[in-house]
């Protein structure tokens, strides 16, 4: 049975093993008033395979232990490209300095190449090694694909990397306007593009992917 029991889910079983095509069942429910996407979703519960009863799909579930391997993948992940982004932006002030900015993080700083490299050096092996063993364990039981918090920490990450796009094409059209546009602005604003758009593409792959493996079929 469905994870979580419902009225319409109740609904949609009953009349499934009294012989009624999805169609009929689709019709009734929402002349009675269900939204149409409440009840494609709750004839989805159940797949549309010859049997005596109806078999229900693979739903998504979340366990503490899921939670915890999710939570350190992307955090890793955050730190880690972060930390990348910032050395490249010390790499940047190092061969283009600007002795006229006064704010910290434009000046080229030896301790805070010290710092991102030994946060990289911890927290990209983590990330390595938990995303290794996460598409293990996917690799071997698919439905782990629909874990609730593998999806919202999917969309957090493209909904973050989207915001820092947005942020980096309005400064970058800033300073073009106000004909503040330097070759050191410039190729921070390529980095910061280059590593948000890299786990755009990625994790927006990576949902096509699921989507492509999980979508309903025929009989």
């Amino acid at each position: 049975m469905p994870s979580r029991s419902t009225p319409l889910t109740d609904f949609v079983r009953d009349a499934l093993i009294h012989g009624q095509d999805r169609a009929s069942i689709s019709a009734v429910l929402q002349r009675a008033g269900w939204p149409a996407e409440s009840v494609s979703n709750a004839i989805d519960e159940y797949a549309d395979i010859p049997f005596a009863i109806p078999v229900p799909r693979p739903r998504a579930s979340l366990s503490a232990r899921e939670a915890f391997l999710y939570l350190v993948l992307f955090t890793s992940l955050y730190i880690s490209v972060f930390n990348f982004g910032h050395l490249l932006f010390q790499f940047i002030n190092r061969a283009f300095p600007d002795i006229t900015q006064q704010h910290y993080g434009d000046r080229f700083s030896l301790e805070s190449v010290r710092w991102s490299v030994s946060a990289i050096i911890v927290a990209f092996p983590v990330f390595l090694w938990t995303a290794r063993h996460v598409a293990r364990e996917v690799a071997g039981d698919p439905s782990l694909r629909l874990s609730p918090i593998r999806r919202w920490c999917t969309y957090l990450t493209l909904f973050i990397a989207v915001g820092f796009l947005i942020g980096d094409g309005m400064s970058l059209v800033y300073n073009l306007l106000g004909g503040e546009l330097t070759m050191r602005f410039a190729l921070k604003s390529v980095v910061v593009a280059a590593l948000a758009g890299s786990m755009l593409l990625y994790y927006q792959g990576d949902l096509r992917r699921e989507e492509r493996t999980h979508e309903p079929r025929s009989s």
